[in-house]
């Protein structure tokens, strides 16, 4: 008994002794601090963009929808400009989920921004464009599932066709989508760990660097995978709380 509590000190004297030769020796820890940061950057970055653009995209495709049989009676313009847009967003929506985002995130730096010293506005912009396609699939999904009497409501009160989108739609769509538009930021906190492809020292990036450094792979890419869990959880955690919480108010 006594052997294997002295193998267990001995274990966790060692683990610690790694420790403090990976992160502490050389102020490594400063490096993960600063790859967990630009982690949550890009994340919260592209997911603002990704809401902007899942808005607009959501709303042009469902109101074609929606309202493309009784447009194309009257004719006109709007009908004609209106599909025009519906197809540009098509087409975005094809290539942006028919491509990986790893590519997407290389043709940006590569060949969109040439020029751009700090990979982190690109990462941002290129993980934006990519989650606004998914976004833009929630989004439409919740306006197509409101009713269509809503609609005659907000024409009932005198509003136009937008004034009803903002005012009654979009509202009612977010309560309804904000679950899943949580689980698509869950999603988008792991994606942005192929940042590092285009130089950006993102939390998995940095354990690399350092693993490379210290030729230690095992306690740098345990930490990467241990802070993503962590991040996840918590983050699941709050999705489910707030899902119980909308439920309740739904009563």
């Amino acid at each position: 008994m006594s052997q294997i509590w002295q193998h267990i000190c001995s274990w966790f004297i060692n683990f610690g002794e790694q420790l403090h030769f990976v992160f502490i020796e050389g102020d490594r820890y400063k490096q993960m601090i600063a790859g967990f940061c630009n982690t949550l950057k890009i994340t919260a970055g592209a997911l603002c963009i990704g809401i902007v653009i899942g808005v607009v995209v959501a709303a042009i495709r469902s109101s074609y929808d929606k309202n493309r049989e009784s447009m194309k009676l009257r004719g006109g313009f709007f009908y004609r400009f209106l599909g025009f847009l519906n197809a540009i967003c098509k087409l975005y929506l094809t290539v942006i989920r028919g491509t990986p985002v790893v590519v997407q995130l290389m043709i940006s730096y590569f060949l969109i921004f040439v020029s751009a010293k700090d990979g982190v506005p690109v990462a941002i912009f290129a993980f934006g464009i990519n989650s606004g396609a998914y976004v833009a699939e929630i989004f439409r999904g919740g306006i197509m599932a409101i009713d269509a009497g809503q609609f005659e409501a907000g024409r009932s009160l005198g509003f136009n066709y937008l004034q009803t989108m903002w005012h009654i739609i979009i509202p009612q769509m977010f309560k309804s989508v904000l679950p899943t538009l949580c689980n698509e930021f869950i999603a988008l906190l792991k994606e942005t760990s192929v940042a590092g492809y285009v130089g950006v020292i993102d939390l998995t990036k940095a354990g690399n660097v350092i693993a490379g450094r210290t030729y230690s792979y095992f306690i740098p890419l345990l930490t990467v995978a241990a802070v993503y869990l962590i991040l996840v959880v918590i983050l699941s955690w709050l999705v489910g709380k707030l899902e119980r919480r909308l439920r309740k108010s739904e009563r």
